[in-house]
């Protein structure tokens, strides 16, 4: 069974940093991507980065710049590296891991419960 949790949201004041957390605990036969995503009250759910196993990595056009995905393999952490914080980064930042427990099992993607940050002064 996969379970991610992830970490290091709080209160920064804006132009501040961040660094968060996603570590997976389990067994992954393969895994495929990690992201981050974030959810706003009022709003939906959106991805903020992903980081592909080939090695490349897309943001959100609102995020360039400023947040870098990367990923520790030996810890099976993946971090999501937050600059130049606005307030309207404020939002519950998810974590997915997307991957297959088993040859035979189909990908799905593993949430972690959020965590969150605040920008304000």
């Amino acid at each position: 069974q996969v379970q991610v949790v992830e970490s290091g949201g709080g209160l920064v004041q804006p132009g501040g940093s961040l660094r968060l957390s996603c570590a997976a605990s389990g067994s992954f036969f393969s895994i495929n991507a990690m992201a981050w995503y974030r959810q706003a009250p009022g709003k939906r759910r959106e991805l903020v980065a992903a980081l592909f196993t080939a090695g490349s990595a897309n943001y959100a056009d609102s995020v360039k710049g400023r947040f870098t995905i990367s990923r520790d393999n030996a810890k099976n952490t993946v971090y999501l590296q937050m600059n130049s914080l606005k307030p309207e980064d404020t939002a519950v930042y998810y974590c997915q891991w997307r991957g297959r427990v088993s040859a035979i099992a189909s990908e799905l993607g593993y949430w972690g419960q959020g965590t969150k940050v605040t920008v304000s002064s």
